[in-house]
């Protein structure tokens, strides 16, 4: 295929680029539809606190028809690059037709894009921060992705594979079934482990209770999540981007704030009702009717999606997850929810996989990071 490459550079290019894998996938029962002004504002400079420590461009493939047949992003987070002292260009935001000449053309531009800015490294699909969605699927094709994990075909892996692309780093998904009766061991956990490091759960009836301990929330996000893969601490602005979306949609019965004696944050959890099928619904607009899915789908609703959990270090291995989960375990028996689905996390995280020892529970959904020495 004679494939040409084209940069985004307007507005409408942009309405275009997020527009393309809603297109893309349109038949696929699979596919969760991205909401489109959401995506316009991540990749937006004006929009988006990120790029205070990251830049990008952004590329469209066509075809001899001049058909858009691929997109993908370019980003360096300069943050992460001092803080691991390497020079990595992460690409995002990829999406192609099967044909190796395409993938070609995408990722040559990224390469080239992170040659010019004297990277060594291109490593992806990531995005500026750790909450953008990560990762190629490569297991789960016949499962319902939560709001937070990206579907592609089959086919990506292989085309990335054929570029010379090794897996870097994989992320894994868990379904776990909610026993009509919780195992009464969280509970005794939770309140063991509360007696034995003087700690207690923040007070939180309505969401707005949740906003004076925001603040400590992220201090303790920033060094929980300081080791992981691809984390850079977060700037003030990007703590008020996540505080913005964080407010909108909390239930607060899926809320764990954990303080120590002098009422400092030490770990938190977050989960959230499931978004996927309304999101499929939506077809890709909040407006004049997605929105009202997405409201129904946070207070109805037989599934959760774990989002969040961190733990000060001075905490960690200590079972203060129990407290967490006990605290879940409650708005669960509430909402008669039957299923909690965890987002994508490290396949070697036992911290979090720990919580579900004692429930059934399996992988369902398997994406890949790879990356590429230039």
């Amino acid at each position: 295929m004679n494939v040409s490459i084209r940069e985004v550079t307007t507005k409408r290019d942009l309405r275009a680029f997020v527009h393309f894998p809603n297109e893309l996938y349109k038949d696929n029962p699979y596919y969760v539809t991205q909401i489109e002004s959401m995506d316009r504002d991540t990749l937006n400079p004006a929009k988006n606190h990120a790029f205070e420590v990251c830049e990008g461009k952004y590329w469209f493939a066509y075809n001899e028809k001049y058909e858009i047949v691929g997109r993908v992003a370019g980003i360096i987070n300069h943050r992460y690059n001092e803080k691991v002292g390497e020079k990595i260009c992460r690409f995002g935001w990829i999406d192609f037709i099967d044909n190796q000449d395409v993938v070609k053309a995408l990722m040559s531009a990224v390469e080239q894009y992170a040659k010019d800015k004297g990277m060594t490294t291109v490593s992806g699909p990531t995005g500026f921060l750790e909450f953008d969605p990560a990762g190629i699927l490569v297991e789960g094709f016949d499962q319902l992705p939560t709001a937070y994990g990206k579907y592609n075909a089959l086919y990506y892996e292989q085309r990335l594979l054929e570029l010379g692309y090794a897996k870097e780093v994989d992320f894994v998904e868990y379904l776990i079934l909610v026993p009509d009766i919780i195992p009464e061991r969280y509970a005794r956990a939770a309140d063991l482990v509360a007696r034995k490091y003087e700690l207690r759960q923040a007070p939180l009836k309505r969401r707005a209770d949740v906003g004076p301990y925001l603040d400590g929330v992220f201090k303790c996000l920033n060094a929980a999540y300081s080791q992981l893969h691809d984390f850079s601490e977060l700037s003030p602005g990007q703590c008020e981007d996540l505080k913005k979306q964080f407010l909108v949609n909390i239930n607060i019965d899926f809320v764990s704030i954990i303080l120590d004696k002098s009422d400092k944050v030490v770990a938190f959890g977050v989960a959230l009702p499931s978004l996927s099928k309304a999101m499929q619904k939506s077809n890709g607009s909040l407006f004049p009717f997605g929105f009202i899915h997405l409201l129904r789908a946070l207070k109805h609703n037989d599934t959760i999606d774990l989002l969040l959990i961190a733990i000060d270090e001075e905490y960690q291995n200590k079972g203060v997850n129990a407290m967490i989960f006990d605290q879940f375990s409650k708005g669960i028996k509430k909402n008669g929810i039957k299923y909690i689905e965890s987002t994508r996390e490290l396949e070697d995280n036992t911290t979090v996989q720990n919580l579900w020892r004692y429930l059934e529970h399996k992988i369902t959904k398997r994406a890949r990071v790879f990356m590429k020495k230039l």
